[in-house]
């Protein structure tokens, strides 16, 4: 299934569900137009990471190019560099839809949909020389075509979902899922098989916070009554706790991320428009609701006073694309609207907030080539 399928398919189950610019208040830099000739696809929304050098890192999918995408660097002057280019087959993966992380050592991680032993997906490292190493194929039961970005914790265990899998039949054929970890040494443990009342699909990153315990959230499942997706909690011992189960007016589908602050508040945003809260005593506030338009995978960013930052695909004053801030009372501010032409255009998942207070990201179309860009934001 393609990135554009995934997503559509997603949007029709939750259906109700130029150059540098600048104001007196904030100032929008291009840092880099992706060229056909150099990067195989699209730059895929799961965004880019900022190491403390300065340099850019993510991936493409493979859509709109002739391969089957790739891992690319970016320094701090807006240079290029394709780590690695996948080719499918047994021993490579292929299609990452997943955004990176980087360890202490300079090392990338990362998943691919596809590809594989068994073409299920991947779990892959690039070490700081560019040597891709498989760190684990899927086979099904273990969980099948992960899209989510992994996250790692203290000892360099990885931590993520798959979109399928787990051939739980009480779920589908497939199944809906599951949360794993995956140590250094490439052993896989499936932490949780979804179930369909507990969620279903998972295709956002998980969050953990200093216990241990990991949040997440899945596009779809629920129970009869709510059946637009969960925030869900996994403890250390296995057990897993539905924290919320959506109902359309509070959005369908929470496909992004969910973060949480220093008190252990919860926030996320849903595909079809809501930015929302989830307390400590799992009570659900909707901040805000776009009117018109989708957040897809919007994962939100936060400065230190508690402020919201994303980013939607198709609002703005030219509908392609709109940087935004909602406040903790729920006002949310539209910070700068993409042209679509050489600033790039329809911007995905999210941005993320240097020391500096810059909100970086990527546009997926749009710029000098048409293949999108690299921006940096200052509000």
């Amino acid at each position: 299934m393609g990135k554009l399928t995934l997503y559509a398919t997603l949007m029709l189950l939750f259906a109700t569900c130029v150059a540098d610019q600048s104001t007196s208040a904030q100032t929008f830099t291009k840092l880099l137009d992706f060229r056909p000739s150099k990067v195989s696809g699209l730059p895929y929304p799961g965004g880019v990471i900022r190491d403390s050098a300065g340099n850019l890192y993510g991936t493409t999918d493979g859509a709109g190019g002739p391969g089957l995408g790739t891992v690319y660097k970016v320094d701090a002057h807006g240079a290029l560099t394709i780590l690695h280019t996948f080719t499918k087959g047994t021993n490579d993966g292929a299609v990452p839809y997943s955004g990176l992380v980087q360890d202490a050592a300079g090392n990338l991680y990362g998943t691919t949909y596809r590809g594989g032993k068994f073409d299920m997906g991947t779990v892959f490292k690039i070490d700081p020389k560019g040597k891709e190493t498989v760190l684990y194929s899927f086979a099904g039961a273990d969980g099948s075509n992960p899209s989510a970005t992994l996250i790692l914790d203290s000892a360099g265990n990885l931590y993520g979902t798959t979109y399928q899998g787990g051939y739980l039949k009480a779920c589908s054929a497939f199944g809906c899922g599951v949360v794993f970890k995956l140590s250094q040494a490439g052993t896989l443990t499936v932490l949780h098989r979804f179930v369909g009342r507990d969620g279903k699909q998972p295709v956002a990153a998980l969050f953990m916070d200093s216990s241990g315990n990991l949040y997440g959230t899945t596009a779809s499942g629920g129970d009869t009554a709510s059946c637009c997706g969960v925030v869900f909690k996994l403890s250390q011992e296995g057990k897993v706790t539905v924290l919320h189960r959506f109902v359309a007016a509070e959005g369908n589908a929470p496909t992004g991320p969910v973060i949480m602050d220093s008190v252990g508040n919860l926030y996320g945003t849903t595909l079809s428009g809501t930015v929302f809260k989830l307390d400590t005593a799992s009570h659900l506030t909707v901040l805000h609701s776009f009117p018109t338009g989708n957040l897809v995978d919007c994962r939100l960013a936060t400065d230190p006073a508690g402020n919201l930052y994303g980013m939607s695909a198709t609002l703005g004053t030219h509908q392609r694309g709109l940087i935004f801030k909602v406040d903790l009372a729920g006002n949310e501010t539209d910070l700068y609207s993409f042209t679509g032409g050489l600033d790039g255009g329809f911007p995905a998942e999210g941005l993320i907030r240097d020391a500096a207070g810059n909100l970086w990201g990527i546009a997926q179309y749009g710029g000098k080539f048409g293949y999108g860009t690299i921006f940096k934001f200052l509000p």
